[in-house]
């Protein structure tokens, strides 16, 4: 059985990375060198590291730039712990933040004197049948739908807040209908999130089981169906039989006893067999 792809949306893969460089010195001082232990076998090192900003407000507006075009990805993207995802309708407000992006650093790469800061991005179109896409997503809501539903439990408004907003953005690569199904447990945990914050304390005798069991009735709409084995048509194989000779005539034939081969993995109850009539001599 092939995974349902109906979840998924087109959209875009985007990976980022960003750093510095420059105006930063390390010093690695080794006290211990790596050795074993002879008392226990243990591999032991020591060392002592020390870092040399030479120019701390130029590294702290670089560290400034390096988040803000982060950021600006991530405004329009899904976080996911694969990469940020992009829904192919938001395509140009990727490009225009993109674009933002790289000038912001060149701007600052252009003024500074010591610090570098780098910036790039590469996205890849991921299909709606991409069934290996489908898995990782599907995947990646079940476990917020399960954090969100621990988080109820433990009564943790934080859990429960980060992982609906997490389960929220992921969302925008979503079908509607899909979409629909997880949102019905964000609602429903951030409301619970809402109640637990009124409450305060007395909230520790309130665990609606109710709301975990609604917020898990989603979970079902995202598992991977390949998992299960495919069903097929069932195989019958004949079984040979030995007949016993033909009895004399005027003798009662014994009633014949098959095993029964059941291939489907339901109970069974035994079944009394009524003895068979008695058949008469025939007199010739």
């Amino acid at each position: 059985m092939e995974l349902s792809t109906s979840t998924l949306r087109p959209g875009l893969l985007v990976a980022v990375t960003t750093s510095t460089g420059g105006n930063v010195q390390w010093f690695k001082q080794v006290i211990e060198s790596d050795h074993t232990e002879e008392e226990t076998g243990a591999r032991r090192a020591k060392w002592e590291t020390t870092r040399t900003i030479t120019d701390p407000e130029e590294f702290e507006a670089a560290t400034k730039v390096r988040s803000k075009a982060r950021s600006l990805i991530s405004s329009v993207c899904a976080r996911s712990a694969f990469g940020y995802l992009c829904p192919e309708d938001k395509k140009d407000k990727l490009d225009a933040v993109v674009r933002e992006a790289q000038a912001l650093v060149k701007a600052f790469n252009d003024s500074s004197k010591l610090t570098r800061v780098r910036f790039s991005v590469i996205a890849g179109r991921i299909a709606p049948d991409d069934v290996e896409a489908v898995k990782a997503i599907n995947g990646e809501v079940r476990d917020l739908i399960e954090a969100m539903s621990k988080g109820i439990r433990n009564l943790d408004v934080k859990v429960i807040r980060d992982s609906a907003t997490r389960a929220k953005q992921i969302g925008q690569m979503l079908s509607p209908d899909a979409q629909a199904r997880i949102t019905i447990a964000i609602d429903t945990a951030r409301a619970v999130a809402k109640d637990i914050v009124k409450a305060g304390e007395t909230a520790a005798v309130a665990v609606d089981e109710a709301a975990i069991r609604k917020v898990l009735e989603s979970r079902t709409a995202f598992l991977d169906l390949d998992e299960q084995a495919e069903i097929g048509a069932p195989v019958v194989e004949s079984r040979g039989l030995d007949l016993e000779p033909s009895p004399a005539a005027g003798t009662p034939s014994a009633p014949a006893s098959f095993p029964v081969d059941c291939d489907f993995d339901v109970p069974t109850k035994d079944v009394e067999t009524a003895p068979a009539a008695a058949v008469p001599a025939i007199e010739v």
